[in-house]
């Protein structure tokens, strides 16, 4: 180590702002001090008779300016330096490591990512959080011990060969004193939550006039992320923000008691109901619930699973890995003896942890599971690829055969455009095996790509942040999302323009389609499970009616009546007309079902049901800024809510009453 070398090692360090008064106070003290050594100095005999035989034989004036001499020598500095930085280094790498068993065998790169290199072994592992977090004027070796540290189970990937088994815990290090003290002080001793989430930012759907633009299209959704992501935040006394707020994912939330169909060749029926708007005098609310067939134990197929589990550094935290751990044991207790499950996990690389095992040697697959540790980068591309080739392993046509990915999507290695692992997704679904995922976790949560990914695998999204929203999702819901009963499900709205001025559907963003696509069956759409519920609300403005946004074109022509329509009989007068196109979930080839929206279609017996999902959509709106929402507030939605919870036999109505204060207080 030269001298420019030292000299920049040791002006990286940060200065430590000390208190004025206290420096004041201890340099009169050192001055005090200096004077009475200083004193004792100039007595020539106060030790000894002589030069050579006093008890020091050297006054303490020669003896500091030798020490002084000494320290200014640049060898001396410099070797002094090197000692201490190879003592750290050794410190920092005599640790356990944490490794992943690696069938080699069995992981192949994906096809449009072949030209990127795999993770190299033996290789130090930062996590994406933490060198954010990082102070950027710390000295090199204080930034290594905090980077270092953590990633608590594990600083390096190690690949394993093929086939020795992954069955016992792996040991986790004791985070050192000394680790903490050099984050704190590298953090300004101030720790700061740090908030890497990412969600897709998209605007709020517009008013639409019916004159220029009568036909509304899009996919169903029944994922349920942003309800619960929402309430995590909104708990711990936090509003969420925009762009994590998708509103039919907060009203898809719900269970509801729409009408259920009795044949599971037409899996369901639209209940359509309309009632006035209640942020909006003179607007009306055309309410459609879809409640899908409930397939019967007796029947239910076989069911192939893959766990793929993310075992990266990310998800080192006690609502991430442990909370995936105890979560797919409710799942197990939810299938069949004869059911198999393989688990397949990712970090730096990866691995098969099990090969497709059947539900009744349980303990094998607990086992391999609970034996499962955190730690490294995440390079989920391969992790998809080898699930893959998991699920075709043992893929049976005649049965349920389904990815259930657990992960909080930071895939930080082997994907330089995500565009790429959507488009392998969407083109291994029409193998016949879904993708469902799971997210976890909080500060470095990428819903973008996990709803992504979930949307082409033709799969549920799900945010699992306790053990009760694991009960909902995985086992009181479980049969919604492991039994499809229609995929590729779209709805087409055809408003009348004699009887609407204008419309507005709340929600559904991000499932936008062109109307062409509706009658197109190679475009990919949602996919309704046993018993799944669906909500759709179009706020329409009536003609004539004071509440309109857009002005009537001036020069619009006079449409003629569509065939069949009397608007002279007030019994045949229709606000509009209804599509909804489906495919079975084992056919390729769509089935269209068709019903209109009466002006006077009001159902008195479902407007419990209608009104709290109303209730949620207007809470939704509110969180996101309330742009059309007018003078309602939290409060007109508590009491929408509180009136309508109906039966609720889990609570789940009740929580988000709850929900509505808590927003009201940090809004």
């Amino acid at each position: 180590m030269n001298e420019n070398e030292l000299k920049q090692l040791l002006n990286q360090v940060e200065d430590i702002q000390i208190d004025p008064k206290a420096k004041a106070k201890a340099m009169a003290l050192a001055m005090q001090e200096f004077d009475k050594v200083q004193e004792q100095t100039q007595e020539k005999n106060s030790q000894g008779i002589a030069h050579f035989f006093r008890l020091t034989c050297n006054s303490v004036k020669t003896s500091g300016r030798t020490i002084m001499e000494l320290l200014n020598q640049k060898w001396f500095l410099g070797a002094t330096a090197s000692v201490c930085t190879v003592f750290l280094g050794v410190i920092l790498f005599i640790q356990p490591k944490d490794s992943i068993q690696v069938d080699s065998s069995k992981v192949a790169p994906l096809p449009e990512l072949a030209s990127q290199a795999a993770p190299e072994p033996e290789k130090l592992v930062r996590s994406k959080s933490a060198k954010k977090e990082l102070n950027t004027n710390a000295a090199p070796d204080v930034q290594m011990m905090i980077e270092e540290e953590v990633v608590v189970s594990g600083i390096r990937e190690q690949i394993i060969p093929a086939g020795k088994a992954f069955s016992s815990p792996q040991p986790k290090r004791m985070i050192s004193p000394a680790a903490r003290v050099a984050a704190d002080f590298a953090q300004g001793y101030m720790p700061q939550e740090v908030n890497n989430n990412e969600f897709e930012s998209f605007e709020p759907q517009g008013v639409k006039s019916v004159a220029i633009e009568p036909v509304s299209t899009f996919s169903i959704d029944v994922d349920t992320t942003s309800y619960s992501f929402v309430r995590r935040q909104l708990n711990m006394g936090n509003m969420p923000e925009r762009d994590a707020i998708r509103l039919e994912e907060m009203v898809n939330y719900f269970d509801y008691q729409y009408p259920m169909p009795t044949n599971k060749n037409t899996p369901f029926k639209p209940s359509i109901t309309v009632v006035d708007s209640p942020w909006n005098s003179g607007n009306k609310l055309v309410h459609i619930g879809i409640k899908g067939y409930d397939i019967p134990l007796r029947v239910q197929p076989k069911v192939n699973l893959v766990f793929l589990l993310d075992v990266s550094g990310s998800m080192n935290a006690p609502d991430k890995l442990p909370l995936v751990k105890k979560s797919m044991e409710l799942l197990l207790s939810q299938l069949s003896p004869e059911d198999t499950v393989a688990i397949a996990v990712y970090a730096g690389a990866a691995g098969t942890v099990l090969e497709p095992t059947q539900v009744k040697e349980k303990h094998k697959i607990l086992s391999a599971m609970n034996g499962l540790s955190a730690g490294g980068s995440t390079a989920g591309a391969l992790g998809i690829e080898l699930a893959y080739q998991l699920a075709q392993q043992n893929f049976d046509k005649n049965a349920v055969n389904r990815i259930i990915l657990a992960t909080d999507g930071d895939f930080n290695v082997g994907i330089s455009n995500p565009e790429q692992l959507k488009h392998y997704v969407e083109e291994k679904r029409k193998t016949g095996v879904f993708l469902s995922v799971l997210g976890f976790g909080d500060g470095n949560y990428k819903d973008s790509l996990t709803q992504a990914l979930a949307q082409n695998g033709n799969g549920v999204a799900a945010y699992i942040d306790t053990l009760n929203e694991a009960q909902k999702v995985l086992v009181k819901e479980a049969r919604s999302s492991l039994f499809p009963i229609a995929k590729d499900v779209k709805i087409q709205v055809e408003f009348n323009p004699s009887q609407v001025a204008e419309y507005r559907l709340l929600g559904y963003e991000t499932r936008a389609l062109a109307k062409e696509d509706f009658n197109n069956d190679k475009v990919d759409a949602g996919e309704i499970g046993s018993g799944h519920t669906v909500t759709a609300i179009y706020e329409i403005t009536p003609v004539n009616s004071h509440s309109a946004l857009v002005d009537a074109p001036r020069y619009a022509k006079n449409k003629p009546n569509a065939p069949g329509l009397d608007n002279s009989s007030s019994d045949n007068m229709e606000y509009g007309f209804i599509k909804i196109r489906y495919k079975l979930p084992y056919e390729d080839v769509s089935t269209k079902i068709e019903a209109p929206i009466l002006v006077n279609n009001q159902q008195d017996s479902n407007l419990t049901e209608v009104n709290f999902s109303v209730a949620v959509a207007g809470f939704a709106e509110l969180l996101k800024g309330g742009k059309y929402t007018r003078d309602w507030t939290y409060d007109d939605a508590l009491n929408l809510a509180q009136k309508n919870k109906g039966e609720d036999l889990y609570g789940y109505r009740a929580e988000l009453v709850q929900l509505i204060r808590n927003a009201k207080i940090a809004h």
